[in-house]
């Protein structure tokens, strides 16, 4: 299982729209093949940006969902909220417990 976290800065202003539609991308990844889950945070002392933790069984299944019509139809909407580049960081789970 991997989890990848994804760190932005949004655009002034822009923080309801992009949650909203990122929101939207999230419910559709989760009939996805490979999703185990996701959180969309936001940082107390950073109110425009936005860290983004999804959890895949694999990198291979994350890549898929990129090909998706769901996901690709959010891209230039979100990229166009934001103030630049995303920074993106890979991660191995070793313990993953959550509460049931």
């Amino acid at each position: 299982m991997l989890t990848v976290i994804t760190r932005l800065t949004l655009k002034d202003g822009a923080e309801e729209e992009w949650d909203r539609t990122m929101s939207d991308r999230m419910r559709a990844a989760e009939g996805q093949e490979g999703w185990v889950g996701g959180q969309l945070l936001k940082p107390l002392d950073e109110p425009a940006t936005r860290v983004i933790v999804g959890t895949w069984d694999s990198r291979t299944h994350w890549e898929d969902w990129h090909n998706e019509e769901a996901f690709r139809a959010t891209r230039e909407r979100l990229e166009g909220l934001q103030g630049g580049p995303a920074d993106v960081a890979w991660h191995e789970a070793v313990l993953d417990r959550r509460g049931e």
